[in-house]
Parts: structure tokens; sequence; C-alpha cells
């Protein structure tokens, strides 16, 4: 977990002595690394008395043909490519804009299965 709270530093350099202490609604959550393998899912407890899905584990996602405007459900073979870190490829972490390799191609992840609960996905049309 992380403070994700205001600095204890100006831009100067400068000492910014606090008012108040660290409180709990400032600490960041944990990563969930969503990783390819049978489905987890975990709630977490958000402000509010809300509740928010994180996937930890997922073989599925649904994937959007943009051509014929159809969805489905399909099994997810590898992540090929990711943006956000090259290391989570060899790892095979999903975030959004993962490149996965399906079972009907190649699709891009289009939204955060760490903080929704699912993977959705926009298959990318071939060059070839």
């Amino acid at each position: 977990m992380r403070w994700q709270g205001k600095p204890t530093r100006k831009y100067t350099g400068g000492r910014i002595i606090r008012a108040r202490g660290k409180r709990k609604f400032e600490l960041g959550g944990e990563p969930a690394n969503t990783h390819l393998g049978e489905t987890i899912r975990k709630a977490v407890k958000t402000m509010g008395g809300n509740k928010k899905v994180s996937l930890l584990r997922e073989s599925t996602a649904i994937v959007t043909d943009p051509s014929t405007k159809k969805s489905r459900r399909v099994k997810i073979e590898t992540v090929t490519g990711n943006p956000a870190n090259i290391h989570y490829v060899r790892r095979n972490i999903v975030t959004k804009g993962s490149i996965i390799k399906t079972e009907i191609g190649s699709a891009r992840v289009t939204n955060r299965p760490g903080q929704e609960g699912s993977i959705n996905a926009v298959l990318i049309p071939s060059t070839a």
C-alpha cells in the first residue's frame, strides 16, 4: 500500500509542516496484476460503503468485432504486448491497452480488469 496524500516538500525543496497526520482514505490499494488462469475475483470495499470487484485471474475475454458489431466470449491464449510495462508480457499480466492473443485473433483490452472485474477487448484488424 502506498500513501497518496500531499507531499512533505515544496517544489523549491522547502519543508511543509503538516497540520494533520495521514488518513486511511489517502492510502492506495494493492495492484490487482490480473494474470491468465482459472477465474478468481476479489471484492474490495470502497468509500461510502460501496464495493468494487477486482479481477485477479481470468482465462476468457469478451471480444467485440468492430466490423460486424458482434461480441462474444473467447479464450485468451497469451498476452503479446503491453504498453504499461514490457515485463508484463512475460508474466501474462493483463491491463488496459494490453494486446491479447485469442482464438479469433489479436485484440486490445479496453477496460481496467483489476478495477472492473472482467476483461473486455476489441478485435484488431489483421494487416495481412
